[in-house]
């Protein structure tokens, strides 16, 4: 299974996918990137002439990219084309430390802690172009594949 095959896979499609694309994968660890574009629908509220991005939206980011694609890449023998995986985020905790603005583009590092079970537990961070801590967290999540 290779990156692409992975984005492909993911249950989202725009305007909610917040997955660009996937650097590095192994059975420890995942780094994708995202860049969030000025046009994001969200911005138009959040907040008034200052536009950032939300954090659940961060959240989210690091979920699809941290918790989900590398799920789909630890259940690779189990998938195939017919057999999309339905996720379910089961919990999380984030801290947030600097603003993502629009147009910027982030990395999500996620390194695997537990995977039992079909469910995943992550230690997940979120860097921006300068290298800067953005967020940082844990999540979890269950991985399904219909039969």
């Amino acid at each position: 299974m290779n990156k692409n095959d992975i984005i492909n896979l993911l249950p989202y499609q725009n305007p909610f996918l917040f997955v660009d694309g996937i650097d590095e994968i192994s059975e420890e660890e995942i780094k994708g990137h995202y860049t969030f574009k000025s046009d994001e629908m969200f911005y138009k509220g959040h907040f008034k002439d200052n536009p950032i991005t939300p954090g659940v939206i961060l959240t989210e980011c690091m979920a699809q990219i941290g918790l989900v694609c590398l799920g789909i890449y630890l259940m690779k023998d189990e998938l195939d084309d017919s057999k999309n995986p339905q996720i379910a985020l089961t919990s999380h905790q984030m801290d947030f430390y600097l603003p993502v603005l629009p147009n910027e583009k982030v990395t999500v590092i996620s390194e695997k802690k537990v995977f039992r079970f079909n469910k995943l537990k992550c230690n997940v961070k979120m860097i921006n172009e300068k290298e800067e801590l953005v967020a940082r967290g844990k999540i979890s999540g269950m991985i399904q594949i219909p039969v």
